[in-house]
């Protein structure tokens, strides 16, 4: 029974079918399947789906679609990977949001999926947020990694407002900080005081490895 919770896990996945993926991760709570396992098998499933992104062979759509998939299994799998105090190895942990006042969304959520299928634990906490949102983000979960989204000029200097408030919290010696979004460029990264920048998502997931000595 194992074996085909774990496999349909994946499957829910690579098919885009978020609602199977919450049944099959329900049963794998009833059938008490290894939380661990369970959550390897999204991140097969993702990471697949990523790759074909990379070769051009899955579009925007189908990335969105498949990491709506994983999260809706991912939410009750690792509620049970809570209860029983398991732990999974995890390349490192990632903070993302999008700042104050950009409600965009989908490159953010590109990364987020293409990071969670390298094995980092991503936690986003969403989109429109404020500097000390980020602050308190970075307190709570003590990522190894600070990333941000701006899609619009405007709202670009919210990540510099986030860094120096970092600052003045005494803990930006503590993460690193990528950034991106459409409004980035490589000099404004620079000028902001972040450690790196990628204007792509699959540039997103090396630079996090970079900036971890992991590649």
């Amino acid at each position: 029974m194992e074996g085909e919770v774990l496999e349909n896990l994946k499957k829910a996945v690579t098919e885009y079918n978020a609602d199977a993926a919450e049944q099959w991760a329900k049963k794998a709570v009833t059938e008490q399947v290894d939380p661990v396992k369970a959550l390897e098998a999204l991140t097969t499933g993702i990471r697949w789906v990523g790759d074909c992104f990379g070769r051009g062979e899955a579009f925007l759509p189908e990335l969105v679609a498949a990491a709506e998939a994983m999260q809706s299994a991912a939410v009750i799998i690792e509620e049970e990977l809570k209860k029983r105090k398991a732990k999974r190895q995890t390349l490192g942990t990632v903070v993302i949001g999008t700042v104050f006042g950009d409600i965009h969304n989908i490159g953010k959520s590109m990364v987020c999926t293409l990071l969670t299928a390298e094995g980092f634990t991503v936690h986003d906490i969403g989109i429109n947020i404020a500097a000390e949102q980020f602050v308190e983000a970075v307190k709570q979960f003590k990522p190894e990694i600070l990333a941000m989204s701006a899609l619009l000029t405007i709202t670009a200097p919210e990540q510099a407002k986030v860094i120096k408030a970092l600052k003045e919290a005494g803990i930006r010696d503590k993460v690193k900080i990528m950034v991106g979004g459409g409004a980035i460029t490589e000099k404004f990264a620079q000028n902001i005081g972040a450690d790196g920048y990628d204007p792509t998502a699959p540039g997103a997931v090396l630079l996090a490895k970079r900036l971890l000595g992991l590649k």
